[in-house]
């Protein structure tokens, strides 16, 4: 077996350039073209809102005496997403440091657009 090591390394890149609050357009999957605000990251999956609903019949308990059923958001491989522009267009972010500091931003045109500025020195 051969250790691909690029692919473990951009799968841990995935993770730090996309973080709760970001809006993301799903690519991929039965959802693909919805569009949400990430709620949680959980390891290499990210929960976004109105994106892979699920249902769960619950049964009468203190916190539901009806019981019923419950709707919720489930994880999606965060390789399935993009982050979006503000007008909703999917780019792809790129990543520039120096000393103090790593840049998480997009090129809109040949313009290079900030992202997230992340100080080194408080990691």
């Amino acid at each position: 077996m051969q250790n691909n090591s690029k692919n473990n390394d951009s799968g841990r890149d995935l993770k730090r350039r996309i973080r709760a609050g970001d809006s993301v357009k799903v690519m991929t999957g039965a959802d693909r073209g919805k569009m949400g605000a990430v709620l949680r990251c959980e390891g290499s999956k990210v929960v976004v809102q109105g994106v892979n609903m699920r249902k769960k019949h619950v049964k009468p308990s203190e916190g539901a005496p009806k019981g019923g059923t419950v709707e919720f958001e489930k994880p999606i491989h965060i390789s399935n997403v993009r982050v979006c522009t503000p007008e909703g267009k999917p780019v792809k972010l790129r990543v520039s440091e120096n000393a103090e500091t790593k840049e998480l931003y997009y090129l809109d045109g040949e313009k290079r657009v900030a992202h997230r500025v992340i100080n080194q020195k408080q990691r």
